[in-house]
């Protein structure tokens, strides 16, 4: 017999009784209790119960002093924590002592009983293990400074002495199980022995496995003690947990769930630090390792003490569980349970995708969010698409998939994150953290598109890896690429189901720069056997390998598979508004509409949209699908711009009032305006659309000349209220309208593509200036002059229609010397639109006196503003108030300033003219394949196409001009049709549009035509 079994103390009760009531005067019953080393009674007096504990001779006096020092430790400073608290002597003293049948002298201590059920025989809740944790963690902080020489022990329990295990390997007979426990102790070594003498230490109990836990007796949710401190030391804190984890996982359906309750709870009491809970799953795994080769090393001398073996049977079965675990996960689901990101960066990770999700290159040709899109029915099961069936019927599946595209009008299919997939079957999905659990949710992004389509990344990257999986519902070809973007953690997408083609073309360590093509979507034969799609997911965990990353979860933990795979819709393009819909459904509004406002409301195109965002050059519909607006001018730098958004939310918080006060932001604006104009034009007016400024500017003109007379030209249109409905032949002449007012004079339209064939090109700007000149002269012959001339910089109604040389200069001059004013209205086309100049009058080498401008001045906030000579706005002055209760407010200012700022620091007037000139060239290259396209036409970013029905007579092709409107609305791009015929396109994108913006939109158009064109739209 070894050492400690001669010393085990074996006293009978009768014996124990005698001592008890000897050395510490107490009566009562004796029960004994089990004990490895020791000998336990529980003690029933009148008035109290305590325990008995005769210990091994063989322990040193040091130790058992240690105990009783630190219960009394904590009974001063920490006394109601639930732990035994010792029973003095008859002498006041800790021990007694007695001698046994061998001879050997034993010490005897007396402490309190704590009342409580063992946790080993309660059902082992998430509050109960929490509860736990909790009290581990108060202990464990309570016994912070203190120390004592009997901690500072060496003995195999000792968490940092779990290698000696590899010593005791000999004693396990079975060879899988030998491997297993090797397995285990290789990465002990390698990962976490170097690190345990850097990780903060203090006493703990070391022993909380859950026979010396107790629970309430009527609530077992909380825990109501701790017991046997035999085998408290001095170690690393994060032991603690790892031990009582151990135990807690035995038997237990889901073993690191268990541990992460512990964990949460100890946390709580007694933060952990991160570096502390990534060593925890193999800590665990240790302790039980631990465990199995003791028992195992000392099973033949200890047949009978059923101590040792209570627990070496499921030790074996949670060792198996964990061996079958990825330790990532495992370690992911403890660092979530305290807090912590699932890995170190994770949140960074989708917060940076998030915000710099414009500037991501499309996955597909165009963005994603730009098709129409419709949710893949993968988890009903009875859905006769469901694509989980895939696997036996992928023809069957993708031909019923395609027929639903043709009849919806839907070109992408869309597979959401974490979708319940419970359609999913065989062993694959079976999980390996909880027991009799299927991962059932989707990790990762599905985008159904037809096979061969091309998929580009839309980010740098580099390719990590390229393999083939031929399993039967495998990803086919799999890629995996790495993404450093600057200023965020490093990140890895998977792509799978590729044709196999990528394998030839990519290897790993290959660069592949935003817009590269990664490969392309694969058939059902080269697929896995699905309906064509790709399955797009994001790691934030780069060390793990392609085929470790989870494509399907667990639902328990979809908030930890949430950081480790985040969802790659935002990554992809896909709008949130795909999933989330809200708002009046479109009938209802339509409905209401007809009901509530004016009925001569109109609404755009013949399918109505309802947009819900705007961003950048995108608007996005209630349905998520982001179109390209190139028609609504009023958002200038683009939707939402985050410089303008802020100016007005900052100065909003602070003052919005009227002009009666003084505030730097109108004078401020004032200056800024009024330097981007000729140096005549020095004064400014500030109101709140178009519609106000050009009224404005016609109470100038009055004031100035004392003359009603007005000339405008034909097709013109100025704003809504009525004296200026007055001097729009676009809506007098039209139905509803009242006719020519006397005192308006319509001009021609000086429209060079529509100029008499005898008009040499370059006179045409003074011959439809003669049109004014006559005018003027019919007024003169009645003895009267014109008040003013007003016209658009470029005609947009008219049908973008760019004045011909030298034509402003001399209707100009024409009306000054007749003693009027000329107005330049560039509600439509200022602010650097025109791309070489601020304002489109100077591309006529000409200075108006008076300008206005509305629409895209404060990028969709109502401002507008009129700026004019001193002298004319000295005439204003005639003792007449001008007031105008929200025009110049501090907040319209600063919205102003803001446009300004932008439009200047992103150069957009460049921007606009480099663009501009591409789409304009691009725009004649497809007039040379469509004999439709009678004339292009455009400067900087205000265009437009004019169709027509033959070439030679220029007869207008208003029906195909409606068709390709609609036709590129249904592809996701927004223009309109102007012109006396609405035969013109009409472009007028955001000043931000790029080369990518500009392409998508040409190969829009190009097919919209070809589809009109021959029917097939």
């Amino acid at each position: 017999m070894d050492e400690m079994l001669n010393t085990t103390p074996n006293f009978s009760p009768a014996e124990a009784k005698a001592l008890l009531a000897q050395h510490f005067s107490l009566e009562g019953t004796l029960a004994p209790l089990d004990s490895e080393r020791d000998q336990n009674f529980k003690v029933t007096a009148d008035s109290a119960t305590y325990v008995l504990k005769i210990i091994n001779a063989a322990e040193p006096e040091i130790e058992s002093d240690f105990q009783s020092v630190l219960l009394n430790h904590l009974g001063g400073i920490a006394g109601d924590l639930p732990v035994p608290h010792p029973h003095p002597t008859l002498f006041g003293q800790s021990f007694a002592e007695a001698k046994g049948a061998s001879g050997l002298t034993h010490r005897l201590r007396v402490v309190s009983w704590l009342p409580g059920m063992p946790l080993a025989r309660s059902r082992r809740s998430d509050a109960a293990l929490h509860s736990l944790g909790r009290m581990l963690g108060r202990f464990d902080a309570a016994l912070k400074g203190f120390m004592h020489p009997g901690a500072l022990r060496d003995i195999d329990w000792d968490i940092r002495n779990a290698g000696r295990s590899a010593d005791r390997l000999q004693h396990v007979a079975d060879e899988g199980d030998r491997a297993l426990l090797q397995r285990f102790l290789a990465r002990f070594e390698v990962r976490v022995a170097p690190q345990l003498s850097m990780l903060r230490a203090g006493i703990i109990h070391n022993d909380a496995n859950d026979w010396n836990v107790l629970v309430e007796e009527q609530d077992h949710d909380r825990i109501a003690g701790i017991i046997d401190f035999g085998d408290a030391l001095y170690a690393p804190v994060i032991a603690e947990v790892a031990i009582a984890a151990a135990y807690a996982g035995l038997d237990h359906a889901d073993p690191i769930g268990a541990a992460a309750a512990i964990a949460r709870g100890f946390h709580t009491e007694y933060p952990l630090l991160e570096e502390e809970i990534d060593l925890l799953f193999d800590l665990i795994a240790m302790r039980l390792v631990a465990s199995v080769t003791m028992s195992a090393s000392r099973r033949a001398e200890t047949e009978g003490n059923p101590y040792l073996g209570v627990s070496e049977k499921p030790a074996w079965a949670l060792l198996r569980k964990l061996d079958a675990m990825n330790p990532r996960f495992a370690t992911a689901i403890l660092r979530s349970a305290c807090g912590f990101e699932a890995v170190a960066g994770a949140r960074a990770v989708a917060v940076w995708i998030q915000q710099n999700r414009k500037s991501l290159s499309p996955i597909f040709e165009r963005p994603a969010a730009a098709y129409p899109a419709d949710v893949v029915p993968y988890g009903n099961p009875a859905h006769p698409m469901t694509i989980a069936s895939a696997g036996e019927r992928p023809h069957e599946a993708q031909s019923i998939w395609e027929a639903h595209c043709g009849t919806a009008g839907v070109e992408l299919g869309i597979g959401p994150w974490g979708e319940a997939r419970t359609v999913y079957s065989g062993e694959m999905f079976v999980s390996h953290l909880i027991e009799a659990t299927r991962r059932t949710r989707h990790l990762g992004l599905d985008l159904f598109m037809a096979a061969g389509t091309r998929l580009h990344a839309p980010l740098a990257a580099t390719v990590v890896s390229i393999e083939i999986e031929k399993d039967p519902l495998g990803y086919g070809c799999l890629v995996a690429l790495r993404h450093e973007p600057e200023h965020c953690p490093p990140f890895v997408t998977l792509w799978g189901h590729l044709a196999h083609e990528a394998l030839g073309r990519l290897k790993p360590g290959d660069r592949l720069e935003a817009g590269a093509l990664v490969g392309e979507i694969g058939t059902p034969e080269e697929n896995g056997g699905w309906a064509p799609h790709l399955h797009l997911q994001i790691s934030t965990d780069t060390s793990l390998a392609a085929t470790e990353i989870l494509g399907v979860g667990e639902e328990h933990y979809l908030d930890v598979w949430a950081e480790l795979f985040p969802d790659a819709a935002t990554f992809a393009g896909i709008a949130p508004e795909f999933y989330a819909r809200t708002g009046r459904p479109h009938e209802e509004i339509v409905r209401l509409r007809r009901e509530l406002l004016l009925p001569n409301l109109a609404i755009s195109y013949d399918k109505p949209i309802k947009f819900v965002r705007g961003e950048g050059v995108w608007l996005i519909d209630d349905r998520g699908r982001a179109y390209l607006d190139c028609f609504n001018n009023v958002c200038h730098v683009g939707h939402a711009h985050p410089a303008v958004v802020e100016a007005m939310a900052r100065q909003a918080a602070m003052l919005n009032t009227n002009t009666r006060y003084l505030h730097d932001n109108i004078v401020a604006y004032a200056e800024r305006l009024t330097a981007t104009m000729p140096r005549a034009l020095t004064v400014a007016g500030f109101v709140n659309s178009g519609s106000e400024a050009n009224s404005l500017a016609l109470r100038l003109a009055r004031t100035h000349t004392a003359r009603e007379n007005a000339i405008v030209l034909d097709w013109a249109y100025h704003g809504t209220t009525q004296e200026l409905i007055d001097l729009s032949a676009y809506k007098f002449r039209r139905k509803g309208g009242q006719g020519q007012k006397p005192h308006v004079h319509v001009a021609s339209i000086p429209d060079g593509y529509h100029a008499p064939p005898d008009w040499p090109a370059e006179e045409h700007g003074k011959r439809f200036a003669e049109s004014v000149a006559e005018l003027i002269d019919a007024m003169k012959a009645r003895g009267d002059g014109p008040g003013f001339f007003m016209a658009e910089s470029v005609p947009s109604v008219a049908g973008q229609v760019f004045l011909p040389k030298g034509y402003l200069k001399e209707v100009y001059r024409i009306v000054r010397e007749a003693g009027g004013v000329t107005i330049a209205d560039e509600v439509q086309v200022g602010f650097g639109r025109v791309g070489s100049y601020w304002w489109a009058f100077e591309t006529q080498d000409v200075v108006p006196d008076i300008v206005t401008m509305g629409k895209p001045i404060g990028d969709g906030h109502p401002l507008a503003a009129v700026v004019t000579t001193r002298e004319i706005a000295q005439s204003f002055n005639n003792g007449m108030e001008y007031f105008n209760t929200f025009g110049g407010n501090p907040v319209s200012c600063s919205v102003g300033l803001a446009v300004l700022d932008i439009i200047e620091a992103e150069d957009l007037r460049r921007n606009a003219l480099t663009i501009g000139n591409y789409l304009l060239a691009e725009f004649r290259a497809m007039q040379e394949r469509y004999e439709v396209i009678g004339d292009v036409r455009g400067l900087g970013l205000f265009l437009g196409i004019e169709l027509v029905a033959d070439r030679n007579t220029k007869a207008p092709a208003t029906e195909i001009a409606r068709a390709v409107s609609n036709g590129a609305r249904r592809r996701g791009v927004l223009l309109g049709t102007e012109g006396p015929h609405d035969s013109v396109l009409k472009m007028r994108p955001p000043m931000i549009f790029s080369r990518r913006d500009a392409d998508h939109l040409i190969n829009v158009l190009d097919e919209t035509f070809a589809a009109v064109l021959t029917g097939t739209d």
